[in-house]
């Protein structure tokens, strides 16, 4: 079977639009423009499916790299089989390669190995026979040879280790043991220390393999590596080696008892440890994918955010020590005023910041207020609430904005180059303020993993977990498009085809020549070669130019058939101009659109993409979203009473449920079990970080500060109500 079509059968999709998508990514077309302009190749499918075909494109070329490498070398030892070279090309799993790759793989100095070079092998080889022979007879002639044992049980002694490494070696044993142990094996914990820590939930802890979620695999590895918790694999010893003697003894002589005792030997020894090893690794590379899944989740709803343009923010960055960062940004992000307010130091102090904070917001008109939700968030928030109320009227009002990597954007080159006079600490402010209106804009500039969405995340494999965060930004930004002459260097950086050095060059070409005055002109930009202009120019955006279809979603490719088409139903180019186009799908149902599609000479997907776009030029899917919710008071955790109903905001989803900003400083959880009154495998199912949701208090607990929600309490329909 080809790998396409074994990819088309996974993902079950048609094996023609598999192959086409291998070709277009061999030719380094990039995912996004994949997904926006070849639809009709690979049937509509979107981003994410299209990056899971490519990683498992890639895993599959491994497996095959690795097949190659495997029959190369058993061949070179002159020992490649027919049969063993058609298992090995049938094998689907790098386990499986190994396995057989096992017997003939250069191994370290063993037990056996040195039984063979006492040339025991033919010794071994008689036993496992297991005829009416006596062992001791069999072991006669190798004794007090060149090399050879000194005595009978040395002899029998070897023997037994080269039957137990061919035992461990065969592959059919391995695979079953490995089945038996993932059905009926248990991982098993234990506490490490005696002290209390957040692991204590796992210091008497047991639970079937099969049954295991992926955080409990993450807290338990974690745990170990802490030195907190003992993890081992609890498998039936006893019924693990049934297995294996049901398969090598035969009989039950003399030579049949040494070949069962080498069987235990085989498991205790060599095949358990590796097997354990193997599990636990395995169970820790399916929970790092399923936390990679979840971060990607979480991420790109957070990214997606309904932007709030054209209002003057205000962004506080909250601390005690240093004060709290003020920053005032006009409609389009630019500096307007900068400030240090000390509320927490003395109740004078708090007075003083409301003072000060007020005539900042009657100077500049502020609208909205940011909020970051660190360290002194929560007195920040209280004197926010406190200094609405005095303002009256409900003019002004603030969010809590999750401000991970705020730090990080705040001493980088990319905040370096924008505020090169401004303090290190006040950057962070206006990085908060402006992740309010523009979050996808705001947050490209950083790190993904630094955002903070998900579990765990220091314990991925970085450089798995940064390939799907970056993919996913990528995503965001293409899907909402980028104006190319006003973007920074880090949003034209995620736009598909452009790189570091082009992004940068494309930000020097528009300092030296003004803005760009139409998409052909990009092509000027050093780097930018005709592959570069062909993936990134659809998601480019020049706005106010000669050219009406460089502001819109409309691929420079498809000008002419876009232009066909507004011919074909009767409009022209005055149309275009004002907008007046909301009749055109009308006109295609009646002429036939797969009719016109043939006609422009597109594909009926790039037909109706087209129509869309001259419908409503440079649409941002982002204001299709609930916009964010803006608060005017601020609840304290004791305010909090089971049976209260109230608003949230979907921080973060993780395996075990959500976590949801109710207007308490404190998040409060709502389990996975308390989401919806049937079944759900994952809380992302019903879920996304910036849902708006009711939700019912169930406890909350101001010493342990841990708040209980319920949202199918709260919809009484079973289903999760977002606003």
């Amino acid at each position: 079977m080809e790998i396409y079509e074994k990819i088309a059968s996974e993902l079950g999709v048609r094996p023609d639009h598999a192959k086409n998508v291998i070709k277009l990514i061999d030719e380094g077309n990039t995912i996004p423009f994949i997904a926006r302009y070849r639809k009709e190749l690979h049937g509509s499918m979107d981003d994410s499916a299209l990056r899971q075909l490519a990683q498992r494109l890639e895993y599959l070329r491994g497996l095959e790299e690795r097949k190659s490498s495997v029959l190369a070398s058993i061949e070179e030892q002159g020992k490649l089989t027919t049969e063993l070279s058609k298992e090995i090309e049938e094998a689907e799993t790098l386990a499986r390669i190994e396995d057989l790759y096992r017997p003939y793989k250069p191994k370290r100095r063993t037990r056996a190995s040195a039984a063979r070079e006492k040339g025991l092998e033919p010794l071994a080889a008689a036993v496992m026979l297991q005829g009416g022979s006596d062992p001791a007879e069999l072991a006669q002639p190798y004794i007090g040879t060149e090399n050879g044992p000194a005595d009978e049980a040395e002899a029998l002694s070897g023997a037994s280790d080269i039957i137990a490494e061919t035992i461990s070696d065969d592959a059919e044993s391995r695979e079953d043991l490995r089945r038996y142990i993932k059905s009926h094996g248990r991982i098993v914990s234990k506490a490490a220390a005696d002290e209390d820590s957040v692991y204590r939930l796992y210091y008497d802890f047991s639970q079937p393999v099969s049954r295991l979620a992926g955080h409990q695999v993450l807290a338990l590895n974690r745990g170990e590596k802490e030195g907190m918790l003992k993890v081992s694999l609890d498998a039936d010893q006893d019924s693990a080696v049934e297995r294996l003697s049901a398969r090598w003894v035969r009989g039950s002589g003399a030579c049949s008892e040494l070949v069962r005792a080498a069987s235990r030997d085989a498991w205790e020894r060599l095949i358990f440890p590796s097997l354990e090893r193997e599990l636990r690794s395995d169970l820790t590379d399916m929970a790092n994918e399923g936390a990679i899944k979840t971060f990607a989740l979480n991420l790109k709803p957070l990214l997606m955010q309904a932007p709030i343009r054209g209002r003057v923010t205000m962004g506080l960055d909250p601390g005690y020590r240093n004060g709290c960062k003020v920053a005032v940004v006009d409609g389009t992000g630019r500096l307007l005023d900068t400030a240090v307010v000390y509320p927490t130091f003395s109740e004078a102090k708090r007075e003083e910041a409301i003072k000060k904070l007020t005539a900042l917001i009657a100077r500049h008109g502020v609208r909205d207020i940011a909020i970051g939700n660190g360290t002194a968030s929560r007195e920040t928030e209280s004197m926010a609430a406190d200094m609405l109320k005095r303002l009256g009227g409900g003019r002004v009002g603030y969010a809590i904005v999750n401000e991970a990597g705020a730090s990080v954007y705040s001493a980088s080159e990319a905040g370096a180059a924008e505020f090169p006079e401004l303090d290190v600490n006040l950057r962070s402010a206006v990085s908060i303020a402006r992740r309010l209106q523009d979050p996808l804009a705001e947050l490209v500039k950083i790190d993904p993993m630094a955002i903070g969405v998900g579990q765990y995340q220091h314990d991925m494999p970085q450089a798995r977990l940064a390939a799907a965060l970056d993919g996913v930004v990528e995503d965001c930004v293409n899907s909402v498009g980028v104006d190319a002459n006003t973007a920074s260097a880090a949003l034209l950086l995620r736009v598909a085809g452009l790189g570091k050095a082009t992004a940068a060059n494309l930000v020097s070409y528009r300092k030296e020549n003004g803005p760009f005055k139409s998409r052909k002109e990009l092509s000027k930009v050093k780097g930018l070669g005709p592959k570069a202009f062909e993936q990134c120019a659809g998601f480019l955006r020049i706005h106010g130019g000669s050219e009406l279809l460089d502001g819109t979603a409309v691929h420079p490719e498809s000008y002419d058939a876009a232009r066909k088409l507004l011919s074909l139903t009767g409009y022209g180019e005055e149309e275009l101009r004002t907008g007046e186009l909301s009749g055109l799908k009308d006109r295609m149902a009646r002429l036939g659109s797969e009719k016109l599609a043939a006609q422009c000479g597109v594909g009926l997907p790039t037909l109706m993409d087209i129509a869309d776009e001259l419908i409503k030029p440079g649409r941002d899917p982002r204001e299709e979203l609930p916009p964010v919710v803006l608060r005017t008071d601020v609840l304290e955790l004791s305010d909090l009473k089971p049976g209260m109903k109230l608003k949230g905001t979907v921080r973060n989803v993780v395996d075990f449920g959500a976590f949801v900003d109710i207007g308490v400083h404190q998040d409060g959880l709502v389990h996975v079990s308390q989401i919806a009154d049937r079944f759900i495998k994952h809380p992302s199912e019903v879920l996304s970080v910036g849902d708006v949701v009711d939700v019912i208090v169930l406890e909350a607990d101001a010493q342990k500060r841990r708040i209980s929600l319920s949202i199918k309490q709260a919809s009484g329909k079973g289903r999760p109500v977002k606003a």
